[in-house]
């Protein structure tokens, strides 16, 4: 049966990528055909695009996923072990603050929450889960930032502040003070009204130990004013504890 007429542009790349990541072996063109119900020059169309990105690898004639996918792999199962290791932690840190914690990551020069701990206040803030705002201003930027492997963060800077070379050499000073102190403070930079501070958590990479999120508590900045250090002392005691979970063997 042809598959092609009840699937658009879009979905016929996701059919083949979808149809070599469940297969669990390479696949030749007559197994894709097969499986995908496609046309053999739709097939080649999508193969070669795929390619193109990284997502399929090709070995004498047999398509298997390239290594964009594994890198997706790898980033779920990342993701998935941080947000469990950090769970315990930030709900214990919402309930010393009385205020809002989230779990950021950078993505494709945004910061994006994978996990957050609502403060009870009626009045509160929330980064709410799955959101993403540029990698450019707020304590969790510049957390990300500060922390990031050096050509992550060079090619962050670039997207940021490529036409404002003031504005770059500004950020990197200020990224430096970041690295020397341990975490980032800022203050109605993201959102009006809203204090928050962020620090880095560390994880074992292949490259030893590295950072790629940060833990953020989030309040008004009229409830902030006289508990800065406590609010400080708080993340950065929560930071670490995840990091400790992160690098234990």
């Amino acid at each position: 049966m042809n598959a092609e007429p009840t699937v658009n542009g879009a979905e016929r790349v996701l059919l083949v990528l979808a149809a070599l990541a469940s297969h669990g072996k390479a696949m030749s063109v007559r197994d894709l055909l097969t499986v995908t119900g496609l046309a053999q020059s739709t097939l080649y169309r999508q193969i070669a695009l795929l390619k193109r990105w990284g997502f399929v690898a090709e070995n004498a004639g047999h398509y298997a996923p390239g290594p964009i996918s594994l890198q997706l792999a790898l980033g779920f199962d990342v993701n998935s072990l941080l947000v469990e290791a950090s769970r315990n932690e930030m709900r214990q840190l919402a309930d010393a603050s009385q205020e809002s914690i989230g779990l950021v990551v950078a993505v494709k020069h945004q910061v994006m929450c994978l996990e957050m701990v609502d403060s009870q206040h009626s009045l509160r803030c929330s980064f709410e889960k799955g959101r993403a705002v540029p990698l450019k201003a707020g304590a969790s930027a510049k957390s990300l930032l500060a922390f990031m492997a050096d050509k992550a963060r060079a090619e962050a800077l670039d997207s940021a502040f490529g036409h404002d070379p003031a504005g770059r050499i500004e950020i990197e000073d200020e990224l430096e003070r970041i690295r020397t102190q341990g975490y980032a403070v800022s203050d109605s930079e993201v959102d009006p009204g809203v204090w928050g501070v962020s620090a880095p958590i560390f994880h074992r990479s292949g490259r030893g130990v590295a950072s790629s999120a940060s833990i953020t508590l989030m309040a008004p900045s009229t409830r902030a004013t006289g508990r800065e250090k406590q609010f400080i002392d708080g993340t950065l005691r929560t930071a670490r504890a995840i990091s400790e979970y992160m690098q234990a063997d």
